[in-house]
């Protein structure tokens, strides 16, 4: 829901250029603690001659160390978006057992014991989505990313329901 709103900019703007869009979202997700079928989200994009891949993975690298802590380690997992290519999603380290295993055995609350929690989505900006703008993708290149911030909030805060965002509870409200 948001995505277009890069379009519309791209074809109004001459590149370089580095937004940011914010945007509220629905889903066809069944509501259940971490997911609801209406959230906010924040897009990235980023659009010059030499934007490169390492652009993305750095800027990203910077934001989760800001967010949740200097020893958030990062990784990047092959995956498809329409509008980028190649696409990633991208994790962080568990912010509650930093992806090690507990020495009783149990498995972390957060991520099942798998260490790892998905962020958010990123990728290049696939050549296609330039010619549509009238770029030429010899000569530009760009980054994009997307983020929930209630998934985001969840994992900083400790959340342990996305639901609680939309229930309108001041009491909740006013602890941010």
């Amino acid at each position: 829901h948001t995505s277009p709103v890069q379009a519309r900019f791209m074809e109004k703007n001459k590149p370089p250029f580095s937004i940011i869009v914010p945007g509220r979202v629905f889903r066809p997700d069944a509501t259940d603690a971490s997911h609801s079928f209406m959230f906010h989200q924040v897009e990235g994009l980023a659009v010059g001659p030499r934007v490169r891949f390492s652009d993305l993975k750095g800027t990203l690298e910077i934001f989760a160390k800001q967010m949740f802590g200097k020893n958030t380690r990062m990784r990047f997992r092959p995956s498809f978006f329409p509008f980028t290519e190649p696409s990633a999603e991208v994790d962080i380290s568990c912010i509650v057992c930093g992806g090690k295993p507990s020495a009783s055995g149990k498995r972390c609350s957060m991520c099942g014991g798998k260490g790892w929690l998905e962020i958010l989505g990123a990728g290049m900006v696939n050549p296609k989505a330039f010619e549509h703008v009238g770029y030429d993708p010899e000569k530009v290149t760009g980054l994009a990313f997307g983020m929930g911030v209630e998934r985001i909030a969840i994992l900083k805060y400790g959340i342990t329901d996305i639901r609680m965002f939309f229930e309108n509870d001041i009491r909740f409200l006013r602890q941010f």
